[in-house]
């Protein structure tokens, strides 16, 4: 599906982003899924909390909503001698992810597009086509 119409126009849909989805679109899930992303192998719960910047329950939370989706696992286990949870990005989680990220590229894209498209009329910001105040 080509989302650009280069005569132009928009097409029906064009900024629909469908592949935004809600579980990622979230400050604090995204910084977990970027952090899990980049360390495939997994991140201790206590390294996780501290890259992004979440406390505990915070973190625990936003986790279980990943885990639910079946985009995060959750390990119990023992590191260094010491009870630790180690968490990972599943496969369908990666899959999911760098798909949301692929269309977030697109939705800055078409900002900064739009942004840096010339001005037909005057410089002056103006109304939609047709529309006039009451």
């Amino acid at each position: 599906m080509s989302r650009h119409n280069p005569a132009g126009g928009d097409s029906t849909g064009r900024f629909a982003y469908e592949g935004l989805e809600r579980v990622f679109h979230e400050k604090a899930r995204l910084s977990i899924m970027t952090s899990l992303v980049s360390r495939p192998k997994g991140i201790i719960f206590a390294d996780l909390k501290e890259l992004c910047q979440l406390t505990d329950g915070n973190l625990s939370r936003h986790l279980q909503v990943l885990h639910d989706a079946e985009y995060v696992e959750i390990w119990k286990g023992i590191h260094r001698n010491r009870p630790q949870t180690l968490c990972r990005i599943t496969p369908l989680g990666k899959k999911r992810f760098l798909e949301y990220i692929a269309v977030l590229e697109s939705v800055v894209e078409d900002a900064l597009a739009a942004a840096k498209a010339p001005s037909v009329r005057s410089p002056a910001p103006s109304l939609a086509d047709g529309w006039s105040p009451a």
